[in-house]
């Protein structure tokens, strides 16, 4: 089950701009101002996911204490994956939440993970021969075939309405467009799917701000030297601080066509958050 935090932000019945993203320069600095959303952070980032992929899902398992599973499983429920249907995930890294949407569709369905970190799809490529490995003769019966490619989120390399559901897993606040995202992948997608945006909640509560903050600056770079990637987890509390609140991810989703959005805090904490947008 996925447990969520008592306070939700939903969209309005109409495609007007809120009042939080309609004041001067608000959309803009959601979406490009801030220097860690520019292009050549971009390719910084690209670098960083790279360098990292090696250690990612034991640093994950670990901050995380597991929960990260728990989180994803719930992305995959929300963005309607079912038997039978064709899956996207983008900025899929290593491979998590695409190997759990290929259990969702089971063998008659299809999933493609979509990266720009070409060592994490080596990764994921990995991870989904281990999982097939464990399940043995009944990977066949359990698992859609998985699609690996290196692409941009950006510009996705797909027709138009080819999806039956979508997920982006920790990846809309690393691209230097995120209204340019959403709507690729709101084209992507077939009318009546969804997609589910997991990611680091920007709590607008001040203690939950703090308690976060201090977690990532005493806790997880502190962990991830340990590993010799402090660097690369230094970004983590400057790109939540500039990623979109709940209510501005709806707002954003909607100008981006989606005709319903909605944003769920996930526990412990609102600590993480997931936007659900149905085409």
């Amino acid at each position: 089950m996925c447990a969520l935090d008592k306070r939700r932000q939903r969209s309005r019945g109409t495609l007007a701009v809120s009042s939080a993203s309609a004041s001067s320069g608000a959309i803009g600095d959601v979406a490009g101002n801030p220097y860690e959303q520019t292009s050549s952070a971009a390719n910084e980032r690209q670098a960083l996911f790279n360098d990292i992929a090696p250690v990612y899902d034991r640093l994950n398992d670990q901050l995380s204490l597991g929960l990260h599973r728990a989180w994803k499983r719930c992305a995959v429920k929300w963005c309607g994956a079912t038997i039978g249907a064709r899956a996207l995930d983008v900025c899929c890294g290593s491979g998590d939440v695409a190997i759990k949407l290929s259990d969702a569709v089971g063998a008659t369905g299809a999933v493609v993970g979509l990266d720009f970190a070409a060592n994490q799809l080596k990764y994921a490529g990995e991870k989904e021969a281990s999982r097939r490995v464990e399940l043995g003769e009944y990977a066949e019966s359990r698992m859609a075939p998985i699609e690996w490619i290196e692409g941009d989120a950006l510009a996705l390399p797909f027709e138009d309405d080819s999806f039956d559901c979508a997920t982006i897993a920790y990846g809309l606040r690393n691209v230097s467009d995120i209204p340019l995202a959403l709507r690729e992948l709101r084209r992507v997608v077939r009318p009546g799917a969804k997609v589910a945006v997991l990611d680091f909640n920007n709590p607008t509560d001040a203690t939950t701000a703090s308690v976060q903050g201090f977690v990532l600056d005493n806790i997880v770079v502190p962990f991830a030297d340990l590993n010799g990637v402090a660097a690369e987890y230094r970004y983590l509390r400057p790109s939540i601080e500039r990623f979109p609140r709940g209510q501005e991810q709806v707002d954003l989703a909607r100008d981006a066509g989606f005709r319903q959005a909605e944003f769920y805090e996930l526990q412990p904490g609102g600590l993480m958050g997931c936007l659900v947008a149905t085409k």
